[in-house]
């Protein structure tokens, strides 16, 4: 894969990850009606959650830049590697299982997701359907920066007297 298409994937996560944060941060100050859901949490809880999902964003955002810079390219490759293998196990834990819900929804098979009311609204249809395909697709585009890093990156990092010869 060309160095290019490398940094496209970078630039894309970046762009998702930094969107996420953005959003999380409205929402921490403009919750609507009733942010909790009627939940067994309070309002401290939904801020406390928000806070960690925007921290861990905002982490995120500055790894996979640090991927394509060249003043990152003295960092240890497992320093950037972890968080990224992380950050895409997580959006594709959350963002493939949504995807199959979208399927489910389009095709009538169950109209509420997995476990919706099967009489939801359409704005409640098509928020689902958004809200899945934005996790979806951050995922794809943090694996594909994860794949690109790791191949870029493997050629260069350091040897170890336990590495085979070249």
């Amino acid at each position: 894969m060309p160095a290019r298409r490398g940094r496209r994937w970078a630039y894309g996560a970046f762009a998702w990850l930094i969107f996420f944060v953005v959003s999380h941060v409205i929402l921490v100050f403009f919750p609507g009606d009733d942010p909790t859901g009627d939940g067994p949490w309070d309002m401290r809880a939904y801020v406390i959650f928000n806070v960690v999902l925007i921290s861990m964003s905002a982490i995120g955002a500055a790894v996979v830049l640090a991927t394509v810079r060249p003043r990152a390219r003295h960092l240890p490759r497992w320093l950037l590697l972890t968080p990224l293998l992380s950050g895409s196990m997580l959006l594709v834990v959350r963002g493939v299982p949504g995807m199959v819900e979208n399927l489910l929804m389009v095709t009538g098979v169950r109209r509420g997701g997995f476990a919706g009311a099967a009489d939801i609204s359409t704005g409640e249809f098509w928020a689902g359907i958004g809200i899945n395909t934005y996790f979806f697709a951050g995922a794809v585009l943090l694996v594909g920066a994860t794949v690109s890093y790791g191949c870029r990156s493997a050629g260069s990092a350091p040897r170890t007297s336990t590495d085979p010869p070249r």
